[in-house]
Protein backbone atom coordinates (compact mmCIF):
# COMPACT_ATOMS: atom_id res chain seq x y z
CA UNK A 1 0.00 0.00 0.00
CA UNK A 2 2.88 2.37 0.72
CA UNK A 3 4.39 1.91 -2.73
CA UNK A 4 0.94 2.22 -4.31
CA UNK A 5 0.40 5.52 -2.52
CA UNK A 6 3.78 6.81 -3.66
CA UNK A 7 3.01 5.97 -7.29
CA UNK A 8 -0.45 7.56 -7.15
CA UNK A 9 0.87 10.71 -5.47
CA UNK A 10 3.70 10.92 -7.97
CA UNK A 11 1.32 10.70 -10.93
CA UNK A 12 -1.09 13.27 -9.45
CA UNK A 13 1.70 15.79 -8.89
CA UNK A 14 2.94 15.34 -12.45
CA UNK A 15 -0.60 15.83 -13.76
CA UNK A 16 -0.97 19.06 -11.74
CA UNK A 17 2.32 20.33 -13.10
CA UNK A 18 1.31 19.56 -16.68
CA UNK A 19 -2.06 21.26 -16.17
CA UNK A 20 -0.29 24.40 -14.92
CA UNK A 21 1.87 24.26 -18.07
CA UNK A 22 -1.18 25.31 -20.10
CA UNK A 23 -0.56 28.88 -18.87
CA UNK A 24 2.85 29.09 -20.56
CA UNK A 25 2.67 31.19 -23.72
CA UNK A 26 6.05 32.97 -23.74
CA UNK A 27 9.42 33.15 -21.99
CA UNK A 28 8.09 35.51 -19.31
CA UNK A 29 5.45 32.92 -18.40
CA UNK A 30 8.08 30.21 -18.36
CA UNK A 31 10.75 32.05 -16.36
CA UNK A 32 8.83 34.17 -13.82
CA UNK A 33 5.13 33.25 -14.26
CA UNK A 34 4.60 36.74 -15.75
CA UNK A 35 4.97 38.29 -12.27
CA UNK A 36 1.41 37.24 -11.42
CA UNK A 37 1.72 35.00 -8.32
CA UNK A 38 -0.26 35.91 -5.17
CA UNK A 39 1.15 36.05 -1.64
CA UNK A 40 0.25 32.51 -0.54
CA UNK A 41 1.70 30.93 -3.69
CA UNK A 42 4.98 32.88 -3.47
CA UNK A 43 5.33 32.05 0.24
CA UNK A 44 4.71 28.39 -0.52
CA UNK A 45 7.21 28.25 -3.36
CA UNK A 46 9.89 30.04 -1.29
CA UNK A 47 9.39 27.54 1.53
CA UNK A 48 9.04 24.42 -0.64
CA UNK A 49 11.99 25.25 -2.87
CA UNK A 50 14.37 25.34 0.10
CA UNK A 51 12.75 22.50 2.01
CA UNK A 52 14.54 19.81 0.04
CA UNK A 53 16.36 16.55 0.54
CA UNK A 54 19.06 18.09 2.69
CA UNK A 55 16.39 19.35 5.11
CA UNK A 56 14.74 15.95 5.60
CA UNK A 57 17.76 13.66 5.18
CA UNK A 58 21.01 15.64 5.22
CA UNK A 59 20.45 18.05 8.13
CA UNK A 60 19.16 15.36 10.56
CA UNK A 61 22.13 13.12 9.79
CA UNK A 62 24.55 16.00 10.41
CA UNK A 63 22.68 16.96 13.60
CA UNK A 64 23.12 13.44 15.00
CA UNK A 65 26.87 13.62 14.32
CA UNK A 66 27.65 17.21 15.34
CA UNK A 67 24.62 18.79 17.04
CA UNK A 68 23.26 22.26 16.23
CA UNK A 69 26.74 23.65 15.69
CA UNK A 70 27.12 21.33 12.71
CA UNK A 71 24.03 22.69 10.95
CA UNK A 72 24.82 26.40 11.18
CA UNK A 73 24.94 26.65 7.37
CA UNK A 74 21.55 24.99 6.91
CA UNK A 75 18.89 25.61 8.21
CA UNK A 76 20.16 28.69 10.09
CA UNK A 77 22.18 30.27 7.29
CA UNK A 78 19.73 29.35 4.54
CA UNK A 79 16.66 30.69 6.36
CA UNK A 80 18.47 33.93 7.14
CA UNK A 81 19.33 34.16 3.44
CA UNK A 82 15.64 34.25 2.51
CA UNK A 83 14.85 36.78 5.23
CA UNK A 84 17.74 39.02 4.14
CA UNK A 85 16.59 38.81 0.52
CA UNK A 86 13.12 39.97 1.53
CA UNK A 87 14.37 42.85 3.68
CA UNK A 88 17.27 44.18 1.61
CA UNK A 89 17.07 42.96 -2.00
CA UNK A 90 13.49 42.14 -3.01
CA UNK A 91 12.29 45.72 -3.35
CA UNK A 92 15.15 47.24 -5.42
CA UNK A 93 15.39 44.20 -7.72
CA UNK A 94 11.64 43.83 -8.21
CA UNK A 95 11.36 47.45 -9.38
CA UNK A 96 13.75 46.79 -12.27
CA UNK A 97 11.37 44.25 -13.83
CA UNK A 98 14.09 41.75 -14.83
CA UNK A 99 13.97 38.15 -16.06
CA UNK A 100 17.12 36.82 -14.36
CA UNK A 101 19.59 37.88 -11.68
CA UNK A 102 22.22 37.96 -14.44
CA UNK A 103 20.28 40.82 -16.05
CA UNK A 104 21.02 42.97 -13.01
CA UNK A 105 24.77 42.39 -13.28
CA UNK A 106 24.66 43.39 -16.96
CA UNK A 107 22.69 46.58 -16.30
CA UNK A 108 24.83 47.61 -13.33
CA UNK A 109 28.31 46.52 -14.45
CA UNK A 110 28.22 45.47 -18.10
CA UNK A 111 28.42 42.34 -20.22
CA UNK A 112 31.69 40.94 -18.78
CA UNK A 113 30.36 40.86 -15.24
CA UNK A 114 27.11 39.33 -16.49
CA UNK A 115 29.03 36.49 -18.17
CA UNK A 116 31.21 35.67 -15.17
CA UNK A 117 28.45 35.80 -12.57
CA UNK A 118 25.95 33.89 -14.73
CA UNK A 119 28.50 31.14 -15.32
CA UNK A 120 29.26 30.96 -11.59
CA UNK A 121 25.54 30.81 -10.75
CA UNK A 122 24.92 27.99 -13.22
CA UNK A 123 27.90 26.01 -11.92
CA UNK A 124 26.78 26.50 -8.31
CA UNK A 125 23.52 24.69 -9.03
CA UNK A 126 25.23 21.49 -10.11
CA UNK A 127 25.76 20.32 -6.53
CA UNK A 128 22.37 21.45 -5.25
CA UNK A 129 20.34 19.77 -8.01
CA UNK A 130 22.53 16.68 -7.83
CA UNK A 131 21.67 16.45 -4.12
CA UNK A 132 17.94 16.33 -4.92
CA UNK A 133 18.45 13.68 -7.60
CA UNK A 134 20.60 11.67 -5.20
CA UNK A 135 17.85 11.87 -2.58
CA UNK A 136 15.23 10.62 -5.03
CA UNK A 137 17.39 7.60 -5.73
CA UNK A 138 17.73 7.00 -1.99
CA UNK A 139 13.96 7.14 -1.46
CA UNK A 140 13.22 4.72 -4.28
CA UNK A 141 15.92 2.37 -2.96
CA UNK A 142 14.45 2.39 0.56
CA UNK A 143 10.81 2.07 -0.53
CA UNK A 144 11.56 -0.85 -2.83
CA UNK A 145 13.68 -2.55 -0.16
CA UNK A 146 16.64 -2.52 -2.54
CA UNK A 147 14.77 -3.82 -5.61
CA UNK A 148 15.33 -0.45 -7.32
CA UNK A 149 18.99 0.54 -7.16
CA UNK A 150 19.88 4.09 -6.12
CA UNK A 151 21.26 4.77 -9.60
CA UNK A 152 18.05 3.64 -11.32
CA UNK A 153 16.01 5.57 -8.75
CA UNK A 154 17.97 8.72 -9.58
CA UNK A 155 17.25 8.32 -13.28
CA UNK A 156 13.54 7.64 -12.70
CA UNK A 157 13.18 10.54 -10.28
CA UNK A 158 14.99 13.02 -12.51
CA UNK A 159 12.93 11.99 -15.52
CA UNK A 160 9.59 12.41 -13.76
CA UNK A 161 10.46 15.85 -12.34
CA UNK A 162 11.71 16.88 -15.77
CA UNK A 163 8.33 16.15 -17.38
CA UNK A 164 6.37 19.03 -15.86
CA UNK A 165 9.34 21.38 -15.35
CA UNK A 166 10.21 21.10 -19.04
CA UNK A 167 6.75 22.15 -20.23
CA UNK A 168 5.43 24.34 -17.42
CA UNK A 169 8.45 26.27 -16.15
CA UNK A 170 7.73 28.61 -13.23
CA UNK A 171 3.96 28.17 -13.47
CA UNK A 172 4.24 24.41 -12.94
CA UNK A 173 6.89 24.81 -10.24
CA UNK A 174 4.81 27.37 -8.30
CA UNK A 175 1.51 25.46 -8.40
CA UNK A 176 3.06 22.11 -7.49
CA UNK A 177 5.11 23.81 -4.74
CA UNK A 178 1.89 25.10 -3.18
CA UNK A 179 0.41 21.57 -3.06
CA UNK A 180 3.68 20.11 -1.84
CA UNK A 181 4.05 22.66 0.96
CA UNK A 182 0.68 21.55 2.34
CA UNK A 183 1.79 17.91 2.21
CA UNK A 184 5.14 18.74 3.86
CA UNK A 185 3.58 20.67 6.74
CA UNK A 186 0.78 18.18 7.49
CA UNK A 187 3.00 15.14 6.98
CA UNK A 188 5.85 16.31 9.20
CA UNK A 189 3.55 17.50 11.97
CA UNK A 190 1.78 14.14 12.06
CA UNK A 191 4.91 12.00 11.94
CA UNK A 192 6.53 14.24 14.56
CA UNK A 193 3.61 13.63 16.91
CA UNK A 194 3.57 9.88 16.20
CA UNK A 195 7.29 9.20 16.52
CA UNK A 196 7.71 11.71 19.36
CA UNK A 197 5.05 9.88 21.38
CA UNK A 198 6.85 6.57 20.84
CA UNK A 199 10.09 8.16 22.11
CA UNK A 200 8.48 9.33 25.37
CA UNK A 201 7.16 12.72 24.34
CA UNK A 202 8.65 15.95 23.04
CA UNK A 203 9.91 17.07 26.45
CA UNK A 204 11.75 13.82 27.10
CA UNK A 205 13.44 13.87 23.69
CA UNK A 206 14.54 17.50 24.11
CA UNK A 207 15.91 16.86 27.60
CA UNK A 208 17.87 13.84 26.37
CA UNK A 209 19.32 15.79 23.43
CA UNK A 210 20.25 18.71 25.67
CA UNK A 211 22.01 16.40 28.12
CA UNK A 212 23.96 14.92 25.20
CA UNK A 213 25.18 18.39 24.19
CA UNK A 214 23.29 18.44 20.89
CA UNK A 215 21.99 21.97 21.51
CA UNK A 216 25.43 23.56 21.82
CA UNK A 217 25.30 26.18 19.07
CA UNK A 218 27.58 29.15 19.67
CA UNK A 219 31.33 28.61 19.19
CA UNK A 220 33.84 28.72 21.98
CA UNK A 221 35.40 32.14 22.58
CA UNK A 222 38.53 31.41 20.54
CA UNK A 223 39.57 32.97 17.26
CA UNK A 224 39.77 29.66 15.38
CA UNK A 225 36.33 28.53 16.60
CA UNK A 226 34.70 31.88 15.81
CA UNK A 227 36.21 32.08 12.31
CA UNK A 228 35.14 28.51 11.56
CA UNK A 229 31.61 29.23 12.78
CA UNK A 230 31.22 32.45 10.78
CA UNK A 231 32.89 31.04 7.67
CA UNK A 232 30.55 28.06 7.67
CA UNK A 233 27.43 30.14 8.35
CA UNK A 234 27.92 32.69 5.58
CA UNK A 235 28.35 29.99 2.94
CA UNK A 236 24.60 29.62 2.50
CA UNK A 237 23.45 32.79 4.25
CA UNK A 238 25.25 35.07 1.79
CA UNK A 239 26.25 32.70 -1.01
CA UNK A 240 22.60 31.80 -1.64
CA UNK A 241 21.44 35.39 -2.10
CA UNK A 242 22.70 35.89 -5.69
CA UNK A 243 20.82 32.81 -6.93
CA UNK A 244 18.27 32.59 -9.71
CA UNK A 245 15.77 30.46 -7.76
CA UNK A 246 15.53 33.13 -5.03
CA UNK A 247 15.36 35.89 -7.65
CA UNK A 248 12.64 34.05 -9.60
CA UNK A 249 10.38 33.99 -6.57
CA UNK A 250 10.89 37.71 -6.04
CA UNK A 251 10.21 38.50 -9.70
CA UNK A 252 7.22 36.12 -9.92
CA UNK A 253 5.34 38.06 -7.24
CA UNK A 254 2.29 40.07 -8.27
CA UNK A 255 3.48 43.12 -6.31
CA UNK A 256 6.51 44.59 -4.59
CA UNK A 257 4.94 44.06 -1.16
CA UNK A 258 4.37 40.38 -1.88
CA UNK A 259 7.96 39.98 -3.04
CA UNK A 260 9.24 41.35 0.28
CA UNK A 261 7.00 39.66 2.81
CA UNK A 262 6.62 36.31 1.08
CA UNK A 263 10.41 35.91 1.20
CA UNK A 264 10.52 36.82 4.90
CA UNK A 265 7.64 34.53 5.83
CA UNK A 266 8.89 31.67 3.66
CA UNK A 267 12.33 31.84 5.29
CA UNK A 268 10.83 31.96 8.79
CA UNK A 269 8.60 28.95 8.11
CA UNK A 270 11.56 27.07 6.70
CA UNK A 271 13.57 27.56 9.89
CA UNK A 272 10.67 26.43 12.10
CA UNK A 273 9.83 23.26 10.18
CA UNK A 274 13.47 22.28 9.60
CA UNK A 275 13.65 21.35 13.29
CA UNK A 276 11.08 18.55 12.90
CA UNK A 277 13.36 16.20 10.87
CA UNK A 278 16.15 16.83 13.42
CA UNK A 279 13.72 15.95 16.21
CA UNK A 280 12.67 12.79 14.38
CA UNK A 281 16.26 11.69 13.82
CA UNK A 282 17.10 12.11 17.49
CA UNK A 283 14.03 10.07 18.41
CA UNK A 284 15.77 7.19 16.64
CA UNK A 285 18.45 7.18 19.35
CA UNK A 286 15.75 6.51 21.96
CA UNK A 287 13.52 4.21 19.91
CA UNK A 288 16.03 2.19 17.88
CA UNK A 289 19.63 2.64 19.11
CA UNK A 290 20.67 -0.47 17.17
CA UNK A 291 19.44 1.15 13.94
CA UNK A 292 21.45 4.30 14.66
CA UNK A 293 24.56 2.24 15.41
CA UNK A 294 24.12 0.37 12.12
CA UNK A 295 24.00 3.44 9.88
CA UNK A 296 25.72 6.27 11.77
CA UNK A 297 29.19 5.46 10.43
CA UNK A 298 28.16 4.16 6.99
CA UNK A 299 25.22 6.17 5.64
CA UNK A 300 23.54 8.25 8.35
CA UNK A 301 21.09 9.64 5.79
CA UNK A 302 19.27 6.28 5.93
CA UNK A 303 18.53 6.49 9.67
CA UNK A 304 15.35 8.56 9.45
CA UNK A 305 13.63 6.73 6.55
CA UNK A 306 14.57 3.34 7.98
CA UNK A 307 13.22 4.35 11.39
CA UNK A 308 9.87 5.24 9.84
CA UNK A 309 9.72 2.02 7.84
CA UNK A 310 10.60 -0.21 10.79
CA UNK A 311 8.87 1.51 13.70
CA UNK A 312 5.99 3.65 12.41
CA UNK A 313 2.49 2.44 11.40
CA UNK A 314 1.44 2.45 7.76
CA UNK A 315 -0.41 5.78 7.87
CA UNK A 316 2.61 7.46 9.46
CA UNK A 317 4.82 5.97 6.74
CA UNK A 318 2.51 7.37 4.08
CA UNK A 319 2.60 10.82 5.68
CA UNK A 320 6.39 10.79 6.06
CA UNK A 321 7.24 9.64 2.56
CA UNK A 322 4.59 11.95 1.11
CA UNK A 323 6.29 14.86 2.87
CA UNK A 324 9.74 13.64 1.87
CA UNK A 325 8.85 13.25 -1.80
CA UNK A 326 7.13 16.64 -1.78
CA UNK A 327 10.22 18.25 -0.31
CA UNK A 328 12.55 16.68 -2.85
CA UNK A 329 10.32 17.23 -5.89
CA UNK A 330 9.65 20.90 -5.11
CA UNK A 331 13.33 21.60 -4.62
CA UNK A 332 14.41 19.56 -7.64
CA UNK A 333 12.00 21.22 -10.07
CA UNK A 334 12.98 24.72 -8.92
CA UNK A 335 16.69 24.02 -9.10
CA UNK A 336 16.38 22.49 -12.55
CA UNK A 337 14.57 25.55 -13.86
CA UNK A 338 16.64 28.34 -12.29
CA UNK A 339 20.09 27.61 -13.79
CA UNK A 340 18.54 26.66 -17.13
CA UNK A 341 16.80 30.05 -17.37
CA UNK A 342 20.00 31.86 -16.37
CA UNK A 343 22.08 29.96 -18.93
CA UNK A 344 19.50 30.54 -21.66
CA UNK A 345 18.93 34.24 -21.05
CA UNK A 346 22.42 35.42 -20.10
CA UNK A 347 24.74 33.05 -21.94
CA UNK A 348 22.81 31.48 -24.83
CA UNK A 349 20.62 34.37 -26.02
CA UNK A 350 23.52 36.64 -27.12
CA UNK A 351 24.94 33.78 -29.20
CA UNK A 352 21.59 33.01 -30.81
CA UNK A 353 20.99 36.68 -31.53
CA UNK A 354 24.30 36.83 -33.39
CA UNK A 355 23.48 33.88 -35.66
CA UNK A 356 19.69 34.31 -35.74
CA UNK A 357 18.91 38.01 -35.35
CA UNK A 358 15.19 37.47 -36.05
CA UNK A 359 14.71 34.79 -33.42
CA UNK A 360 11.14 34.91 -32.09
CA UNK A 361 10.13 34.61 -28.44
CA UNK A 362 8.43 31.28 -29.15
CA UNK A 363 11.62 29.90 -30.72
CA UNK A 364 13.69 31.07 -27.76
CA UNK A 365 11.21 29.40 -25.39
CA UNK A 366 11.91 26.10 -27.15
CA UNK A 367 15.65 26.70 -26.78
CA UNK A 368 15.15 27.38 -23.07
CA UNK A 369 13.28 24.09 -22.69
CA UNK A 370 16.12 22.31 -24.49
CA UNK A 371 18.56 23.71 -21.93
CA UNK A 372 16.38 22.32 -19.12
CA UNK A 373 16.60 18.87 -20.73
CA UNK A 374 20.39 19.01 -21.12
CA UNK A 375 20.92 20.33 -17.59
CA UNK A 376 18.82 17.50 -16.17
CA UNK A 377 21.00 14.93 -17.90
CA UNK A 378 24.18 16.59 -16.62
CA UNK A 379 23.12 16.78 -12.96
CA UNK A 380 21.78 13.22 -13.03
CA UNK A 381 25.20 12.04 -14.21
CA UNK A 382 26.88 14.03 -11.42
CA UNK A 383 24.48 12.63 -8.81
CA UNK A 384 25.10 9.05 -9.88
CA UNK A 385 28.87 9.44 -9.78
CA UNK A 386 29.29 11.74 -6.76
CA UNK A 387 30.47 10.33 -3.43
CA UNK A 388 29.58 13.42 -1.39
CA UNK A 389 26.67 13.31 1.05
CA UNK A 390 23.45 15.19 0.32
CA UNK A 391 24.33 17.85 2.93
CA UNK A 392 27.86 18.15 1.56
CA UNK A 393 26.64 18.62 -2.01
CA UNK A 394 24.30 21.42 -0.96
CA UNK A 395 26.75 23.20 1.33
CA UNK A 396 29.52 23.17 -1.29
CA UNK A 397 27.18 24.51 -3.98
CA UNK A 398 27.23 28.07 -2.66
CA UNK A 399 30.94 28.64 -2.23
CA UNK A 400 31.37 29.78 -5.82
CA UNK A 401 28.61 32.41 -5.61
CA UNK A 402 29.84 33.57 -2.21
CA UNK A 403 33.30 34.42 -3.53
CA UNK A 404 32.22 35.70 -6.95
CA UNK A 405 28.65 37.01 -7.06
CA UNK A 406 27.52 38.22 -3.64
CA UNK A 407 29.80 41.23 -3.20
CA UNK A 408 29.02 42.77 -6.64
CA UNK A 409 25.30 42.35 -5.94
CA UNK A 410 25.42 43.85 -2.44
CA UNK A 411 27.63 46.83 -3.29
CA UNK A 412 26.01 47.30 -6.68
CA UNK A 413 22.64 47.81 -5.00
CA UNK A 414 23.77 49.80 -1.96
CA UNK A 415 26.96 51.65 -2.93
CA UNK A 416 26.75 54.34 -5.60
CA UNK A 417 30.54 54.37 -6.08
CA UNK A 418 30.63 50.68 -7.07
CA UNK A 419 32.31 50.28 -10.46
CA UNK A 420 32.74 47.69 -13.17
CA UNK A 421 36.48 47.66 -12.52
CA UNK A 422 35.87 46.84 -8.86
CA UNK A 423 33.39 44.11 -9.76
CA UNK A 424 35.66 42.37 -12.29
CA UNK A 425 38.75 42.45 -10.05
CA UNK A 426 36.65 41.32 -7.08
CA UNK A 427 35.31 38.27 -8.92
CA UNK A 428 38.65 37.29 -10.42
CA UNK A 429 40.63 37.62 -7.18
CA UNK A 430 37.87 36.03 -5.09
CA UNK A 431 37.65 32.98 -7.35
CA UNK A 432 41.42 32.67 -7.76
CA UNK A 433 42.06 32.89 -4.02
CA UNK A 434 39.37 30.35 -3.19
CA UNK A 435 40.41 27.79 -5.83
CA UNK A 436 44.11 28.13 -4.99
CA UNK A 437 43.53 27.61 -1.27
CA UNK A 438 41.18 24.69 -1.96
CA UNK A 439 43.99 23.05 -3.93
CA UNK A 440 46.42 23.59 -1.05
CA UNK A 441 43.88 22.31 1.49
CA UNK A 442 43.42 19.09 -0.49
CA UNK A 443 47.16 18.38 -0.53
CA UNK A 444 48.99 16.17 1.92
CA UNK A 445 51.07 19.07 3.23
CA UNK A 446 48.17 21.52 3.73
CA UNK A 447 49.03 24.29 6.22
CA UNK A 448 47.21 24.05 9.55
CA UNK A 449 45.73 27.55 9.29
CA UNK A 450 43.56 26.44 6.36
CA UNK A 451 41.55 24.29 8.75
CA UNK A 452 40.45 27.51 10.46
CA UNK A 453 40.57 30.13 7.72
CA UNK A 454 38.37 28.24 5.29
CA UNK A 455 39.34 28.77 1.63
CA UNK A 456 35.93 30.13 0.64
CA UNK A 457 35.89 32.49 3.65
CA UNK A 458 39.28 33.92 2.67
CA UNK A 459 38.06 34.20 -0.92
CA UNK A 460 35.03 36.16 0.28
CA UNK A 461 37.21 38.58 2.30
CA UNK A 462 39.49 39.10 -0.71
CA UNK A 463 36.47 39.68 -2.94
CA UNK A 464 35.03 42.30 -0.58
CA UNK A 465 38.26 44.21 0.04
CA UNK A 466 39.37 44.20 -3.61
CA UNK A 467 35.95 45.44 -4.78
CA UNK A 468 36.12 48.46 -2.49
CA UNK A 469 39.78 49.19 -3.27
CA UNK A 470 39.53 48.97 -7.06
CA UNK A 471 36.30 50.94 -7.13
CA UNK A 472 38.07 53.82 -5.37
CA UNK A 473 41.19 53.71 -7.56
CA UNK A 474 41.37 55.50 -10.95
CA UNK A 475 39.08 53.76 -13.41
CA UNK A 476 40.28 52.09 -16.60
CA UNK A 477 36.90 50.52 -17.42
CA UNK A 478 33.66 52.38 -18.09
CA UNK A 479 30.83 51.74 -15.61
CA UNK A 480 27.25 51.93 -16.95
CA UNK A 481 24.82 54.37 -15.31
CA UNK A 482 22.99 53.02 -12.26
CA UNK A 483 19.91 51.23 -13.66
CA UNK A 484 16.42 52.62 -13.16
CA UNK A 485 13.06 50.97 -13.96
CA UNK A 486 12.81 53.06 -17.12
CA UNK A 487 16.34 52.26 -18.36
CA UNK A 488 15.78 48.58 -17.57
CA UNK A 489 12.56 48.64 -19.61
CA UNK A 490 14.29 50.20 -22.62
CA UNK A 491 17.13 47.69 -22.40
CA UNK A 492 14.67 44.78 -22.26
CA UNK A 493 12.92 46.01 -25.41
CA UNK A 494 16.23 46.28 -27.26
CA UNK A 495 17.46 42.90 -26.05
CA UNK A 496 14.36 40.74 -26.38
CA UNK A 497 12.26 42.70 -28.84
CA UNK A 498 9.14 44.91 -28.62
CA UNK A 499 6.72 43.90 -25.87
CA UNK A 500 9.34 42.10 -23.77
CA UNK A 501 9.01 44.45 -20.81
CA UNK A 502 5.22 44.48 -21.09
CA UNK A 503 5.14 40.67 -20.90
CA UNK A 504 6.82 40.86 -17.50
CA UNK A 505 4.09 43.01 -16.00
CA UNK A 506 1.76 40.04 -15.90
CA UNK A 507 -1.26 39.04 -17.93
CA UNK A 508 -4.66 40.29 -16.87
CA UNK A 509 -6.09 36.82 -17.33
CA UNK A 510 -3.51 35.36 -14.98
CA UNK A 511 -4.09 37.99 -12.32
CA UNK A 512 -7.83 37.55 -12.41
Amino acid sequence: MLISFVIIYWLISIAIGLYAALRVKNTADYAVASRALPFHIVTATVFATWFGSETVLGIPATFLDEGLRGVVADPFGSSLCLILVGIFFAKPLYRLNLLTIGDYYRLRFGRTVELITSLCIVVSYLGWVAAQIKALGLVFFVLSDGAVSQELGMALGAGSVLVYTLFGGMWSVAITDFIQMIVIVIGLMYIGWDVGSAAGGVGHVIEHAQAAGKFDFWPEFRLDAIVLFVGTGITMMLGSIPQQDVFQRVQSSASEKIAVWASVLGGSLYLCFAFIPMFLAYCAILIAPDLVAKYIDTDSQLILPQLVLEKAPLFAQIMFFGALLSAIKSCASATLLAPSVTFSENLLRPVLRHYRPHLTDKQFLRAMQGVVLVFTCVVTYIAINSRLSIYGLVENAYKVTLVAAFVPLLLGVYWKRATTQGAVVSMVLGLTTWLTLEAFAAGETAPAWLEVWLPHFVGFLVSLSSFVLFSLLPQWVRTPPIPTPESARREAEQRRGPGAAAALTGHTAHRS
